[in-house]
């Protein structure tokens, strides 16, 4: 019997089923879930005015991801260096302009944040059956909610109904984004100015399941931790030997990748917490969590159980998408994101 190949348009609708599927029996508590608003914001803000929307997020990330495996890692990423900044506003994906430098060329972002064509590609084809009714913001937080799933981590129900902002600040990104070279203090500080928790601090880090960093972000542990002139006593020896083999101690290596999580390298899943327990995390602040008693307990219950660890990823994400939250005449629905209107 002839073997008929399925029509563009049945692969699309089978693609559709299937992660709508997955993700309906993800939900927590049922669909009544979506029916309690936040505040300004709700899980159902779009329903009416364009109900597709989670479907064209949802294949515009597949489609990303089918390309670059890192751009998961990517999204989450760009989601939480918008959020941090200012709050959700959808400032990381602006341009500079003549009245602002923005966020993108700050240095924590500069030849490192990616996925800006991804969210422009989504919003363009957002604006084709919804125009001028959804924000880049919300937009960037779907697809990050989605790259996490995708790659085998949980779901959770975004609130939307977010306004873009109108402008964007380099020194903002420079100030407030956590780095790795900080102190696990100064870290958990800056995630308290945004009403977060220490708990935030050792949950959100375990977005590092996922994704690369560039050699001079963990180079000193190599070669000159603390200034002693000697490797990080903290690292496993063999782990050690390998990342001086990967990241030599030249500066052409800066800006080479590696894994954060070199065993589960594109799934989103709790080894990111067994690497820390053994010594085996790559960046100085992912390492100290377990050294400190606040949080080294949360370590090794989040290294233990893969579920308490989806959970509190969940729910730390929702808390991380109400920051700075603007809405109302305080911003608007951008036509492209990387320009006001």
């Amino acid at each position: 019997m002839d073997k008929k190949a399925l029509s563009p348009v049945a692969f699309l609708i089978c693609l559709v089923v299937f992660f709508t599927t997955r993700l309906a029996y993800a939900r927590p508590d049922g669909a009544a879930y979506y029916d309690k608003p936040d505040g300004p914001l709700s899980y159902n803000f779009y329903d009416r005015s364009c109900p597709n929307l989670g479907m064209i997020v949802r294949w515009g990330v597949w489609a990303a991801l089918k390309n670059d495996t890192r751009m998961a890692a990517s999204l989450l990423r760009l989601h939480f260096h918008d959020c941090f900044v200012d709050g959700c506003e959808g400032s990381v994906l602006l341009d500079d302009t003549k009245d602002f430098k923005g966020e993108k060329n700050a240095l924590p972002n500069r030849n490192s944040a990616r996925g800006y064509e991804v969210i422009d590609s989504i919003k363009a084809d957002v604006e084709k059956y919804c125009p001028a009714t959804v924000s880049c913001v919300d937009i960037l937080a779907l697809a990050a909610r989605e790259a996490v799933v995708m790659s085998g981590g949980p779901f959770w129900p975004v609130l939307l109904g977010r306004l873009d902002g109108l402008s964007a600040s380099e020194k903002s990104a420079n100030e407030q984004l956590p780095s790795p070279f900080e102190p696990l203090d100064n870290i958990t500080a800056k995630f308290v100015a945004k009403g977060l928790d220490v708990k935030d601090v050792v949950v959100l880090s375990g977005a590092h399941t996922i994704g690369f960093a560039q050699c001079f972000t963990f180079k000193r542990r190599l070669f000159n931790y603390q200034g002693t002139g000697k490797p990080d006593p903290s690292l496993d020896s063999s782990f050690l030997s390998n990342l001086q083999t990967l990241c030599p101690n030249v500066d052409k290596s800066n800006t080479k990748l590696t894994p954060l999580d070199a065993q589960t390298i594109n799934r989103f899943d709790n080894m990111y917490y067994k690497n820390i327990v053994n010594n085996t995390a790559l960046l100085e602040s992912d390492q100290a969590l377990i050294g400190d008693p606040k949080t080294a307990p949360m370590v090794k219950d989040y290294s233990a159980d893969p579920f308490l660890f989806a959970k509190d990823f969940a729910a730390s994400m929702t808390k991380l998408g109400k920051i700075g939250v603007i809405t109302g005449q305080d911003g608007q629905i951008r036509k492209k994101c990387s320009v006001v209107n």
